[in-house]
């Protein structure tokens, strides 16, 4: 079968070196058509600028996500301070309105009037307010704190050399650091 005889696809030599001769052959294209290797660096420029634009987009959005997961966290922590302190407050608020009904139990245990259920009653109030939080304070023979201490009554006295409380009025209570009331003392103290 000869060359003019065979119907088949045409295969084209594209090497750049003549395979019989081993000349460098010159590329056969029209005059005026683009280059292919120009068209392939212009190619490849542009990809590389697209791939600039999207690791500069990614960089952008990357920092714009950290931002609001670093803000996100700040409104988290600033949610549960507020609703600890909103907590503390109100637990605060009933402790303090409870105050007088510990006064009124204490009186009547000095009194000797604290016996049957009023007695149960007393002591379970008592231990669940000591179970919430609040601390009483105010004993004779602390040094006297002006933090924590309402003076009523003020007497002078060789015997001490500091300002102290001989005698207490009223007991002080605090609830989480904070004084919902100060204990109401007699202080002795040089002169």
């Amino acid at each position: 079968m000869t060359e003019e005889e065979f119907q088949g696809p045409r295969v084209t030599d594209r090497r750049r070196v003549d395979p019989d001769s081993g000349e460098v052959r010159q590329p056969s294209q029209p005059a005026g058509a683009p280059d292919p290797l120009l068209e392939e660096a212009v190619e490849a420029a542009l990809v590389e600028a697209e791939v600039s634009e999207a690791e500069h987009k990614l960089a952008e959005l990357t920092a714009d996500l950290q931002r609001v997961h670093a803000e996100y966290a700040n409104y988290r922590k600033r949610v549960e301070r507020d609703r600890e302190l909103i907590k503390t407050n109100a637990i605060g608020g009933v402790l303090g309105e409870l105050l007088s009904a510990l006064d009124d139990i204490d009186r009547a245990r000095q009194h000797g009037e604290l016996e049957g259920a009023f007695k149960s009653v007393g002591e379970s109030l008592e231990s669940t307010v000591t179970r919430l939080g609040l601390e009483r304070f105010g004993d004779a023979g602390e040094a006297f704190d002006p933090n924590i201490h309402e003076a009523l009554t003020h007497e002078a006295s060789d015997e001490v050399s500091e300002p102290t409380v001989v005698a207490v009025y009223q007991p002080g209570y605090r609830y989480s650091d904070r004084v919902l009331r100060p204990a109401r003392v007699a202080v002795a103290g040089d002169q």
